[in-house]
């Protein structure tokens, strides 16, 4: 304890003057700090630093997500036409057994909807019968998902072949020239039909701001067994963290997805 307290208090201000000094000769390197960074040269040279570091900011973003779309494209080409050669026996096959069991057509050309709600002809293999629109008019108070999709487990539209062919994701494979010419991607939220799309809320949307896949994250974590609502969220996760070898690994995952089954009806 200080014995003699005047001495004290004759400190005490020295120590508060000596704060704000410090303070204030913080503040004084800040604005040095910003004066060399953003004003040195004078107002006109600075505003063309600022000018210059925007542009160049704005041409790497360009640059970024220049190559990540450059690189999906160069994956869907690639992908695309490797698939139609490998699975062309498959092809063959599965057309052959829809001309005996139901006659043509064999592939069903039907409207979806793409990126920024353009629309588009995607192909199927015929997996229904050839009334099948029809009938979903009559079914649509059996429907077995919440939202704006379509599901039965036991649809009876559905033709013999059709079963086994959607089991494995068959009827899917025509989509490949789909992603050929561009309409779509190898990776992407499922293309929905305009009548769909009509029913979806603002935030649902979402799921249009990219290019449409033959595959996606719920086609790998349980298709159809992921209701319309988690469907969506998986969708949206997709696109905001999107990558190439994002895309590599969901089409990995797509082949035990096809060879298990789960959640295909």
């Amino acid at each position: 304890m200080d014995p003699n307290p005047q001495s004290a208090s004759k400190r005490l201000p020295e120590t508060e003057s000596s704060g704000r000094a410090s303070k204030e000769l913080s503040r004084e390197e800040l604005s040095e700090q910003l004066y060399r960074q953003y004003a040195m040269g004078g107002s006109s040279f600075a505003q063309f630093r600022l000018r210059l570091y925007f542009h160049f900011k704005t041409l790497l973003w360009k640059i970024v997500v220049g190559s990540a779309s450059f690189f999906k494209r160069a994956l869907d080409l690639f992908g695309s036409a490797l698939f139609l050669i490998l699975f062309s026996p498959i092809f063959i096959a599965t057309a052959i057994a829809i001309l005996l069991e139901d006659g043509r057509p064999v592939v069903w050309p039907q409207v979806r909807v793409g990126k920024w709600g353009k629309t588009f002809t995607m192909y199927k293999y015929r997996s229904m019968k050839k009334d099948a629109d029809k009938i979903k008019e009559r079914l649509l108070e059996q429907n077995e998902t919440e939202g704006a999709t379509f599901k039965m487990k036991e649809d009876p539209r559905i033709t013999r072949v059709g079963k086994i062919i959607r089991k494995l994701s068959i009827d899917e494979l025509p989509q490949l020239w789909n992603v050929l010419k561009g309409d779509m991607s190898l990776v992407g939220p499922r293309p929905p039909l305009p009548s769909e799309v009509a029913e979806y809320e603002y935030s649902q949307r979402r799921r249009l701001e990219v290019k449409s896949g033959i595959t996606c994250l719920w086609q790998v974590m349980g298709r159809s067994d992921i209701n319309f609502e988690g469907q969506i969220k998986l969708d949206v996760q997709y696109i905001e963290s999107r990558s190439f070898l994002g895309d590599v690994g969901i089409l990995l995952k797509t082949i035990p997805a096809v060879i298990l089954g789960k959640g295909a009806y």
